[in-house]
């Protein structure tokens, strides 16, 4: 009797030994990645993918996903306000490499020329880069795909501080009302610009964020950016932003977009310098 136990015990032993080191063999499945929109280009694999794809079943509450949108813009159909004088001070401090002050971009002082955060709003629109919103209970994620940078927005019923040091991305909490996610951010650090045309804010900057999901397809957001210290009046939106899901929903991903501050330096001393005549030292000819 103990030989035959043995002997089945042996056996026993020996079949799970097996069953696992062929479990341990068997290849993974391959998962296909998919890229989005990402400044308007998207591969010709992703965009097969992509109308093959089923739309996902609609919950205005569920804005899960990656987001792109076309032609949006921090001005949101309006022009921007006036600047009071503590805003003008700022604003003639800053030195874009783009629109009508444009310097050449050795001369500009734009932040993200020295891979410094974009912050936020800007990031939202920067360069047409796609988000991804990851809803978790206590919580929504708003990943942004350049320098894969983040944004807290609680939604677990807290109050907003009231005073906490300057945040790069701010500090959001956000609630629905009906089918809208209503999200007041603030504490926002005055080092970022709104825009790539050097328009600055202050630490006192408030924002009010309105998102809808009218369909399965489709996420809209309108914007009231709020600084009565360097404006005269708030930024209000003129019109939607719209962005578009990026489909297949859960295999499509943001790239790894990083300003990587070696290689922007390296981009100076090498390119940019040169061409606004500025030495490896920084002399101006």
């Amino acid at each position: 009797m103990r030989t035959r136990l043995m002997n089945a015990t042996f056996l026993t032993a020996a079949a799970l030994l097996l069953s696992s080191a062929a479990f341990a063999q068997a290849p993974p499945t391959v998962v296909p990645i998919y890229g989005p929109s990402t400044e308007g280009h998207r591969s010709p694999a992703a965009m097969k993918a992509a109308a093959a794809a089923p739309k996902p079943a609609y919950d205005p509450h569920d804005l899960s996903g990656v987001w792109w949108g076309r032609g949006n813009s921090v001005l949101m159909g309006n022009p921007v306000p006036d600047l009071t004088p503590a805003g003008k001070a700022v604003f003639d401090m800053n030195k874009p490499a783009a629109g009508p002050r444009g310097v050449p971009p050795a001369l500009a002082n734009d932040p993200i020329g020295n891979c410094d955060p974009s912050g936020y709003p800007r990031n939202l629109y920067y360069n047409g880069r796609s988000f991804e919103m990851i809803q978790l209970p206590n919580k929504i994620l708003q990943m942004l795909e350049w320098d894969h940078a983040s944004r807290e927005i609680w939604t677990d019923g807290r109050k907003m501080p009231e005073d906490i040091d300057p945040r790069w991305y701010g500090y959001a909490i956000g609630h629905w009302d009906g089918n809208t996610l209503v999200v007041d951010s603030a504490f926002y650090d005055s080092r970022t610009w709104l825009d790539a045309m050097g328009n600055p804010h202050s630490e006192d900057m408030t924002m009010q964020e309105k998102y809808t999901h009218p369909d399965a397809m489709t996420l809209t957001e309108t914007m009231t950016i709020n600084d009565p210290k360097f404006y005269t009046k708030p930024w209000v939106s003129a019109k939607l932003q719209t962005f578009q899901l990026q489909l297949p929903k859960g295999v499509t991903e943001l790239a790894e977009a990083y300003c990587v501050p070696s290689e922007e330096q390296e981009f100076n001393n090498n390119t940019r310098n040169p061409a606004g005549g500025i030495s490896q030292t920084h002399e101006v000819r």
